[in-house]
């Protein structure tokens, strides 16, 4: 095993130091952002930005390395991203970190699906499970690693932000400096709402609701913390904490998804999620341990419902569909987490910080009225053409070669004729589920 990891160590190492930059930078902006006397709004809008960028960066990769190639792409991701960081530092005002930090969403895209690309392109059908696994890790590990060095220094000063512009620098020279051969061109996706709404109705109204809430937490869990006076270690804690239980989640909502209709185990999650959102809301709890439980809660919930709506909806997928529908909801994920921030943020504004979680369990209740809907119109998914439950990482951090990399041999050469959904005629069949 370690013999076969040994020519991925530069692609890994790349993409940890990436994943760590990115950590370093979501995390010091919000809390500087609150330092400054920036609005709760401005800072939400820091959230919309990076997912208008990202999602861009996911739709617009694919062409851009087809044109310059690979490593040049990969690098000039990187160096802006840096430029992005430092950028943040000189001009501190939040009309001037809006457009950065959408820039950055692009560049941390584009550069996240260069190195997948050539994950992929290395992985054979033996191996593509164990490396997609160790991707995995490795970025859960080096997102939380840069959002706990923050305890280690000062936020209203500059370290953190020259440190993440070093550490951007240092994710293009692993791939820049090896011999890993280019690999083949980018997978494409488009946004075809009416394609995945035949496939399943709940999957796509699912992680729309998943993308507000998500989105919302992830943007403004520092602010909230911050304004309910916790301390700069405990609010590195608060948002790393969710992100650890949300991955240990996976395993026992994976196996309880394989067993049962996953629109019943969905709808029990996002009742322990809205019991996490009314626990905010009424008790008002502001002592350390107290609110880190409470942040473990939330993030065992929120996190483990992405990689579950889209093995329901590969469940449905026809052969040869599934990089098409997990990149296609993956969009509808970005469009929710534009849209998540920005109301989440106005709302923290005009009401307070705890309005935050008021957002969320909206979103939260409306994704429970839908599945007990869809429960009364449809029949469950049968064993025989049930897919395994597979864990992802953060529907943040993902894009469509992601999607790729975690097909497994049949479905990626059933994939590979077809880089772009088709369009599906009036004529078919209404949704699935």
């Amino acid at each position: 095993m370690v013999r076969s990891l040994l020519p991925l160590s530069a692609l890994l190492m790349g993409s940890a130091f990436l994943l760590f930059a990115g950590g370093v930078n979501g995390l010091i902006l919000p809390i500087r952002g609150e330092a400054e006397g920036f609005t709760a709004a401005s800072l939400g809008l820091l959230g919309t930005g990076w997912a208008v960028g990202y999602v861009a960066g996911c739709m617009r990769t694919p062409a851009l390395v087809a044109r310059v190639g690979h490593i040049r792409a990969f690098g000039a991701m990187c160096a802006i991203a840096a430029i992005a960081v430092l950028l943040s530092l000189v001009l501190i005002t939040p009309w001037v970190w809006i457009p950065v930090r959408a820039l950055s969403g692009f560049c941390f895209a584009g550069a996240a699906m260069i190195v997948e690309s050539w994950l992929n392109e290395r992985a054979d059908a033996s191996s593509r499970g164990r490396i997609f696994g160790i991707y995995t890790m490795v970025n859960l590990a080096a997102t939380t690693a840069g959002q706990m060095v923050l305890t280690l220094g000062d936020s209203n000063g500059y370290f953190f932000f020259v440190l993440a512009a070093m550490v951007y620098c240092l994710a293009l020279l692993p791939t820049a400096i090896s011999a890993t051969t280019t690999p083949r061109p980018l997978t494409q996706v488009s946004l075809d709402l009416r394609g995945l709404w035949k496939n399943s109705p709940i999957a796509v109204f699912a992680v729309l609701m998943v993308g507000i809430s998500n989105a919302a937490f992830g943007t403004l869990a520092a602010v909230y913390a911050a304004r309910i006076q916790l301390e700069l270690d405990d609010i590195a804690f608060f948002a790393s904490i969710p992100i650890l239980a949300g991955a240990a989640m996976q395993i026992p909502v994976g196996i309880a998804s394989d067993k049962f209709d996953r629109r019943k185990v969905l709808i029990g999650v996002t009742v322990f999620a809205l019991l996490a959102d009314a626990l905010f809301l009424f008790t008002g709890a502001t002592q350390p341990l107290v609110v880190l439980a409470l942040s473990a809660l939330f993030g065992a919930t929120v996190f483990s419902m992405y990689p579950l709506i889209v093995a329901h909806a590969n469940d449905h997928a026809e052969p040869g569909t599934f990089i098409q529908v997990s990149g296609g909801l993956l969009l509808v994920f970005g469009i929710g987490s534009i849209v998540g921030p920005t109301v989440a943020g106005f709302a923290m504004t005009s009401f307070g910080a705890t309005s935050l979680f008021a957002i969320t369990g909206v979103a939260h209740i409306l994704l429970v009225l839908f599945a007990l809907l869809r429960l009364k119109i449809a029949p469950p998914v049968t064993a025989e053409n049930k897919a395994l439950f597979q864990a992802k990482p953060l529907a943040r951090g993902s894009t469509p070669e992601t999607a790729a990399l975690a097909a497994d041999q049949s479905e990626l050469d059933a994939d590979q004729p077809s880089q772009k959904p088709t369009s599906t005629s009036s004529a078919e069949n209404e949704p699935k589920e």
